[in-house]
């Protein structure tokens, strides 16, 4: 409770500053406090404990904050929000202290396309947990991953132009997040 408590405070602080994030590192440290909490506590109520399903249960939630961030960057941004981790943005060439800019930068796609791989990969790394929690909720898990990556194939199909346009799921996508659901 005290680390969602603190991750909002965090957000908050951060918005009011104008700041982002340094590296991907700090922001999976929100994440931790943010979004893992969510997992573990529901993992709690399902009697699994060990190690390895709460790492996995950590990747999963994690992986749902980072695409969460990928889907909303153009929201996020008029809102003051900087979730870009500055290392990446140098990395591709992008000033992360003139947020302005990176609508335009030709380099945001590429830059995004990374992000979202890095979010793809911990979604897998986490997947697997699905076959340790029991019965509906198990099955509710597998649709909240392929939900994930139902969104990144969203993103990828934009260009990973967030900046410009939300991806949004619509009726659409239920069979093959379904089928995919099944075949795990």
């Amino acid at each position: 409770m005290f680390d969602l408590l603190d991750a909002f405070e965090q957000d908050v602080r951060k918005t009011a500053a104008g700041a982002g994030y340094a590296d991907r590192a700090e922001l999976l440290d929100y994440c931790r406090r943010s979004a893992n909490p969510v997992g573990r506590l529901l993992l709690h109520l399902y009697g699994v404990s060990d190690a390895r399903s709460l790492a996995q249960s950590d990747a999963i939630c994690s992986a749902l904050q980072l695409v969460n961030f990928w889907q909303d960057l153009g929201v996020d941004l008029a809102r003051g929000r900087y979730y870009l981790p500055a290392e990446d943005c140098r990395r591709h060439g992008i000033d992360p202290a003139d947020p302005a800019s990176w609508p335009d930068h030709p380099a945001a796609p590429a830059l995004v396309r990374e992000l979202c791989d890095w979010a793809r990969a911990l979604m897998l790394e986490g997947a697997p947990l699905v076959h340790a929690v029991p019965g509906r909720a198990g099955w509710e898990l597998r649709l909240v991953v392929q939900g994930g990556l139902r969104i990144l194939r969203r993103i990828e199909g934009l260009g990973y132009r967030t900046f410009r346009q939300r991806p949004r799921l619509g009726p659409a996508d239920v069979p093959p997040m379904l089928w995919h659901a099944a075949r795990m």
